[in-house]
């Protein structure tokens, strides 16, 4: 069930209030003899990766300087090195935890459900990360919930409270990311936390089934089915790799504690090609394939745009990237989750970040979907509660390409007139696309801080 307006307006007023007490005492200051004509760029989960350099080619210096935010917890080392030996060029790690825990969640939700029906699985969910004996490794969770008990599964992204009523994060962690080399300087990261612990939910799930153990009592429809709808090509392929390497580590470690309803869970892989038309071609692949749960999308626009398929074929859609606060609100008929946290708390943090630094006129550059202009608006309110006012702020939007035969990003004219506002500091929000507008702005001579 979602919770009601006024409830997430009162709960988000608080993170807001909790975000900005916790990061206020920040030390980052502006460069010395800096000008008005210098312009520091900021960034956001999108494209504040260590692959986001190479989409600017020959040019990738110019992201040196540039600063944002992702929702991101730290990650144990451990949890590192066993991403790693999933997929070894992983240089990022931007949503792999909340790609294994919307993997896992889905596992143990079947388990607890006693059947790998979607309906059923789907009603487990939110249960799983509240309200139980609390555990947080893949063969301890599944222990307890082939035994039939109640669990609170607490891992590498759910680590404060679980999810709410609406199916997504009650708190959350947010990382400050910093550009120094053309990558992200670990040595500069700072983490900061948002959201209550008394937004999660407090409901009982249905109660748990005890796996049987002869055949006569395996009638739960198993082997569970898990279907990939990540970002493997289009813009948002760079973040693809640490995104599969989650879902691949997850795959791996159920496997090795016995599997769920006693087999072996089945994944197929599948691509979202940050395009709706990709998207639903592999949801209806996936569909006549047998998937009961599909761990996806990953841009927000494009589970926006499938999960009407999804909801007809009566499957779980579960995204462990999806940002987009609106999604909290959708007529999904409890079929859809997401591990990562809504925009309205990212928006708070990029503010601040922003804030930090004492621009006099900013400019919001995003791309023209749910996500880049839903995030864009978040953060335009913060800084207007900040004391921004109205002649300070510039938005600004872009047509992403469709599919990647189209032509890229042309922001030339978009450049000039954040050159003519006399902006110091720029926002970008989008994916690997938005490379288009960093070479914009520079060619339009602005000077970009380092």
């Amino acid at each position: 069930m979602l919770i009601s307006r006024a409830s997430r307006a009162a709960t988000l007023a608080a993170c807001a209030t909790f975000l900005l007490a916790t990061s206020a005492c920040g030390t980052d200051k502006p460069e010395e003899g800096s000008t008005n004509t210098q312009v520091r760029l900021y960034g956001t989960d999108g494209n504040m990766l260590n692959s986001y350099a190479a989409e600017l080619k020959e040019r990738a210096g110019l992201v040196d300087g540039m600063k944002g935010t992702t929702p991101l917890t730290p990650l144990p080392e451990d949890f590192k090195r066993r991403l790693l030996a999933v997929d070894p060029n992983l240089t990022d790690f931007l949503y792999a935890a909340e790609a294994y825990d919307a993997v896992l969640i889905s596992a143990l939700a079947a388990q607890l459900a006693g059947s790998t029906d979607p309906a059923a699985i789907a009603k487990q969910i939110v249960g799983v990360t509240n309200g139980g004996q609390r555990c947080e490794t893949a063969a301890s969770c599944l222990d307890l919930a082939r035994k039939g008990q109640d669990i609170e599964y607490r891992s590498v992204s759910l680590t404060r409270a679980g999810f709410t009523d609406a199916g997504e994060p009650s708190t959350a962690s947010y990382a400050t990311l910093h550009f120094d080399g053309q990558q992200i300087n670990d040595g500069k990261t700072e983490f900061v936390g948002a959201g209550l612990e008394s937004g999660a939910s407090t409901k009982a799930p249905p109660r748990p089934k005890k796996q049987g153990t002869g055949a006569a009592d395996r009638n739960d429809g198993s082997p569970l089915v898990l279907g990939g709808l990540l970002p493997k090509t289009g813009d948002l392929a760079i973040a693809n790799p640490p995104l599969s390497a989650g879902a691949a580590l997850a795959i791996k470690e159920i496997n090795a504690a016995g599997g769920a309803l006693g087999d072996p869970v089945t994944w197929i892989d599948g691509d979202d090609g940050t395009n709706p038309a990709v998207a639903k071609a592999t949801v209806a692949s996936h569909v006549e394939a047998g998937v009961h749960v599909i761990i996806g999308a990953g841009g927000s626009g494009i589970s926006r745009e499938v999960l009407p398929d999804v909801v007809k074929a009566g499957l779980v859609l579960f995204s462990p990237s999806n940002t987009d606060a609106s999604l909290t609100d959708l007529d999904d008929k409890g079929l859809y989750f997401r591990t990562a946290p809504p925009d309205s708390l990212q928006g708070r943090a990029l503010a601040d970040v922003i804030m930090r630094d004492g621009p006099q006129k900013i400019a919001i550059v995003a791309r023209k979907d749910s996500y880049g202009e839903g995030l864009q608006g978040f953060v335009r309110a913060e800084l207007e509660k900040a004391g921004i006012g109205a002649d300070r702020l510039k938005l600004l939007t872009y047509e992403p390409p469709e599919d990647a035969k189209a032509k890229p990003v042309d922001f030339t004219s978009g450049a000039q007139e954040i050159k003519s506002f006399g902006a110091d500091a720029v926002l970008i929000i989008g994916f690997g696309e938005s490379a288009a507008v960093i070479r914009a702005l520079a060619d339009a001579g602005v000077q970009l801080r380092r």
